[in-house]
Order: C-alpha cells, then structure tokens, then sequence
C-alpha cells in the first residue's frame, strides 16, 4: 500500500513534468516555423522569375509609347522655340542686343573716360569688318547699351540716396522719378525718329544707336548729383556744368558722322538746304542733352 501510494505519487510528480516538456516541445515549434524560411525562399525565388517576364512584357508595351511620346514632345518644343524666336525678332532684335552688350571692362573704362573729357580724342569714326560694325569691346566709338542701362540704374539709386539725405524719401517718389526719366527717354527718341524722317536723312542709324546716344547723358547726371551730395549746389553747377559741355561735344563729333553728308563728315563746308537742316537737326539733339540733365536733377540737390 505504501509503496502504490508512493508509485502514485511518483506518476503525479512525473505527470507535470511530461506536461513541461511538452510545452517545452510546443513553445519550440514557433520558433522551427520562423526559422524554416524554405517556404518564404522558395516563393521569393518564384517571385524573382516570374520578374524579368513580367517587366520584359511591360518594357515591350512602354517602350514604344514612351519613344513616340518623347519624340513628339521635343518637336513640339523645337517648333516652339523657333515661332517664339521668330515673334521676338520681330519686336525686339535679340541678336543685334547681343552685340551692344559685347563689352569689356577695358571699353568700359575709355568710354567713360570719353564722356567725361571728349576734347582730346581725334577717331571718331567706327571700325567696320566685311561691312559690319565690329563689336563695342574692339573699339570704343561704338555705340553700347550697357553703359546707358547700368547709367540709368545707377541714376535711379542716386536719386534715392539724394533723396533719403533730405529727409523726402518715399518709394512712391522714387518710382515717379524712374517712370519721368524713362518717359522722357523715350520722347527723346520719338522725336529724334521723327526728325530724321521729315528731314529725309539717309543714315544707318537705328532705334537702339538712338537709346545708346540718348542714355549717355545719365553718367553726367550721376557725377553731378554725386558733386552736390558732396560740395552743396555750388559743385553740382560747376560739375554738371563741365558734364553737360562734354556730352554737347560728344554728341556732334558722334552724331555729325551719322547724319551730315560726307563732305561735312570730311571738314568741308556745310551748304544746300538739306544739308544745314542736317546741321541744325544734329545740333539741337545734342543741345537736348544739357536740358534733360538739369530738368532730371536740379530737384534733387538742395
């Protein structure tokens, strides 16, 4: 009797145990599905060959559509670069602009050297290369737009420093004054076409010559309003004074080239009706310049 109750009590103690390591064995099966990837392997390798066929497929179909649709997309954009350079040439000359930015710091420097002090220099006629003016950069008595647009940037800033000493700064005055020197420019031009075109003047001027001749008075402004921020009203005269005799100059030993005939180009004596017109038309564009200098300035020097 004891002994059953004993072996009994073993079966009970050992029952447990068997139940442990059975979980044991359960808890373990998880960890043999997690590491046995043979399943997964297997479906990746499926995967990565049923890859390439379907990608090829779909190359076969894209391929072609996508060529037709790059091809007709750059046609469309070269056909509209070419009626967009088209439509722009008619209005605005970009490749003729190209050639008065053809500047470099040396020109820079002679021509505003030129402007200022005019008297000395003898050449006044442009260089030509197979019956085209060569560029700016190559010789100076060529016409240019940098300097006139960087002048008249230039202008603006001083006219805002001049006006921000004096205490009457406002962005709305500032952008008057810009809009009233442009506006005037552009009067100035007007006029200038005009006159040409009743006097029947046969010359190679063009609108932007025109411009270019035109913005060059505004280094004058510049130097001048500079003089009277520094040294009062009495430097402002006296410099704008000097400025307005040196574009004067510069204007007819520029202009009396483009618009009187040959034989006044030459030194001869001016004669015939057409040509004092021509005179006279060269004159007053150059006699112009001292008035917009000091009708754009004398404000802003108190």
């Amino acid at each position: 009797m004891d002994y059953s109750s004993q072996s009994g009590f073993r079966q009970r103690k050992l029952q447990p145990k068997v139940r442990m390591r059975g979980a044991a064995v359960d808890s373990s099966e998880p960890s043999q599905l997690f590491d046995d990837t043979s399943a997964g392997h297997n479906a990746g390798h499926s995967g990565v060959d049923k890859g390439p066929m379907a990608y090829a497929g779909q190359s076969l179909l894209s391929d072609p559509v996508s060529n037709l649709a790059m091809a007709y997309g750059s046609s469309l954009a070269s056909q509209g670069k070419e009626m967009m350079d088209k439509n722009l040439d008619r209005f605005i000359p970009i490749s003729k602009l190209k050639y008065y930015f053809a500047v470099d710091t040396v020109y820079v420097g002679k021509k505003l050297g030129l402007l200022v002090f005019p008297y000395m220099h003898e050449n006044w006629e442009v260089s030509y290369q197979q019956d085209t003016p060569v560029a700016p950069r190559f010789d100076v008595n060529a016409p240019d737009l940098y300097i006139p647009a960087m002048a008249f940037i230039t202008y603006i800033l001083v006219a805002g420093l001049a006006l921000g000493t004096q205490n009457r700064f406002s962005p709305e005055i500032l952008g008057m004054q810009a809009s009233s020197a442009l506006v005037w420019l552009i009067i100035e031009v007007l006029a200038v076409l005009l006159s040409l075109y009743l006097v029947t003047v046969n010359t190679d001027l063009t609108t932007i010559d025109l411009v270019a001749f035109s913005g060059y008075k505004y280094v004058g402004m510049i130097v001048g309003v500079l003089a009277g921020l520094l040294f009062g009203k009495m430097g402002y005269y006296l410099t704008l004074l000097w400025c307005c005799a040196s574009i004067f100059v510069f204007m007819i030993r520029t202009l009396r080239l483009k618009i009187l005939s040959e034989a006044a180009a030459e030194g001869v004596l001016v004669r015939g009706a057409k040509n004092q017109l021509r005179m006279y038309l060269t004159m007053a564009i150059a006699a112009a310049q001292p008035v917009f200098m000091y009708w754009l300035t004398f404000h802003l020097v108190r």
